[in-house]
């Protein structure tokens, strides 16, 4: 019998604090969850954000005035940076883990896709987590991926996941502002549901992520209807993930109309 798998997204919005800061504690509580999940013999494929903001950390205000190289640099600064954080984390926890960056091309049915399937393949079978990001260093702007949702959403259906989930900075769907007293958070969503009208326009600064809820939403519906049960919750709830494996009424799950 197969190991279960799950692909597990943090955005930068869940991994930083009002000042753009990463948040050690949040990405040692994210280790801790895929440690547990990983002693359950449940593998945990991690899509993580937060290069831009890592490298704008080190580099502080870029005078660079194209945006997409902009982006690039602060990426390929801030790359090696998460990596050793998570790479440290990880060694606390007696795991490994490894580097995958991608562009949208390696996704595209032939050689490449293939290429990606027995790299993730390969790392899994040895029981490395493998942690996935846009190679913001040479993807072209043109093909691009929207946001790193839909690079989850890629990841989950290249890997057979069996839940994708989006951990964001609220705890779910809700029917109006999360921060509305008369907001209901919607425990589950089938695919042929209109909720997109719940969802309120968000507006981020450079290097603070790409996807806000409308992405999500978008992704989530998608990838439901490949068989793969979604979620959206809050990344800063302890145990959260675990939470959602073991079945718990945690964020919001979206599900194919279908099934």
């Amino acid at each position: 019998m197969s190991k279960k798998r799950v692909v597990v997204k943090v955005g930068t919005n869940v991994m930083t604090n009002k000042d753009n800061r990463i948040l050690g504690p949040i990405l040692k509580e994210l280790v801790r969850q895929i440690s547990v999940l990983y002693e359950q013999d449940i593998m945990v494929v991690l899509v993580s954000s937060g290069s831009a903001i890592a490298g704008r950390e080190v580099l502080g205000k870029c005078d660079i005035e194209d945006p997409s190289t902009r982006r690039q640099v602060y990426s390929s600064v801030g790359q090696p940076r998460m990596m050793r954080h998570y790479y440290s984390i990880f060694h606390d926890y007696g795991m490994r883990c490894a580097q995958v960056l991608a562009t949208k091309r390696d996704f595209d049915p032939g050689k490449y896709r293939e290429n990606m399937i027995n790299c993730y393949e390969g790392l899994l079978s040895q029981g490395v987590i493998p942690i996935a990001n846009e190679d913001d260093a040479v993807s072209l702007t043109m093909s691009m991926f929207s946001d790193n949702d839909e690079l989850a959403s890629l990841v989950a259906e290249l890997v057979g996941a069996d839940k994708l989930i989006i951990l964001t900075d609220t705890d779910g769907l809700y029917t109006g502002h999360p921060d509305d007293d008369e907001s209901e958070k919607l425990d589950q969503v089938t695919t042929d549901q209109n909720v997109e009208k719940y969802v309120q326009a968000s507006e981020k600064g450079e290097g603070e992520g790409r996807g806000g809820m409308q992405s999500k939403l978008k992704i989530a519906k998608q990838t439901a209807l490949k068989d793969i049960p979604t979620y959206i919750a809050n990344g800063k709830r302890p145990n959260v993930i675990v939470d959602i494996v073991e079945g718990k009424d945690v964020g919001t799950e979206f599900i194919s109309s279908e099934d």
